[in-house]
């Protein structure tokens, strides 16, 4: 038996080593391709480690060909909106789902998590209607607008709330403080690893949403990272500056390396803390 398992965990570790180089293959690319100088960004990875000649080229005709510093503003703008208010909505929802007694708590909490069987592409053309009437259509307060409440991090709230023992709000009661002061001083504090594993999660999808950007902003000047993306590759396609295209994707892409790379352990802890309970 011992044997066996001697023989098994170098096959599994060869394994998973196999799958995450697989996985990280284009991101590789990616990084070589863009330090790159012009004319060689489209060589197999073979022959660009080897002879790799890194250059700042490619960056620089990126920057120059694109508004990537208008794009960062834009999307820190609706990733940092979205995230404000839903940190307001998700904790108030949680809290009430998960400590206050009203008549069919637990069927509206069920009919709420319905939306997470939801297909967001379904929602896009009752979102874009309710958008025009209220007048935020072409706006970045159009393309935050349907996020602000989350079935996810409701239920990510409720339960982190529920692995919170009652004793320190009972305390805090009795001293006479009132329910926003519980929430506040209390449970929040308590529960900031839950909003931090929120928080990445929702970083994560709002700094990379495409589809809803592109249907409700027009304006060049209110654009995203993703759809001033999109228009940079096409001209860069046209072209074949796969060196600079590379570099471009590499510019979108970066601020979320180097955040869970700097903040790994941070986002592990969050996460295992949140965990599902009961």
């Amino acid at each position: 038996m011992r044997r066996d398992r001697d023989i098994a965990a170098p096959l599994m570790l060869a394994l998973v080593a196999s799958v995450a180089f697989v996985w990280a293959t284009p991101f590789i690319w990616t990084v070589l391709a863009s330090f790159r100088p012009e004319g060689a960004g489209s060589a197999g990875m073979a022959t660009l480690i080897p002879h790799l000649n890194p250059t700042l080229s490619n960056f620089r005709n990126a920057l120059d060909s694109g508004s990537f510093g208008l794009y960062y503003v834009n999307t820190a703008i609706v990733v940092g909106g979205v995230l404000l208010v839903q940190c307001v909505t998700v904790s108030l929802a949680g809290y009430a789902f998960a400590r206050l007694r009203f008549a069919g708590r637990d069927v509206l909490f069920y009919a709420f998590l319905l939306q997470l069987m939801l297909v967001p592409p379904a929602l896009i053309v009752p979102n874009l209607r309710t958008i025009v009437d209220l007048g935020l259509y072409d706006s970045l307060a159009g393309a935050m607008a349907p996020y602000f409440a989350s079935a996810f991090g409701t239920f990510l709230m409720r339960q982190t709330f529920r692995a919170i023992p009652r004793d320190f709000e009972e305390a805090a009661a009795i001293d006479g403080a009132p329910w926003w002061a519980v929430v506040w001083y209390v449970l929040l504090p308590m529960a900031r690893p839950g909003l931090v594993a929120f928080a990445i999660v929702s970083v994560t999808a709002h700094w990379n949403e495409f589809l809803w950007p592109l249907m409700v902003i027009n304006d060049p000047g209110n654009h995203t990272l993703t759809i001033g993306l999109a228009a940079f590759t096409r001209g860069a396609e046209g072209g074949k500056e796969w060196g600079v295209l590379a570099a471009g994707t590499l510019l979108v892409m970066a601020p979320l390396a180097v955040a869970f790379v700097a903040f790994q352990r941070r986002f592990i802890d969050s996460f295992v803390f949140s965990g599902i309970k009961g």
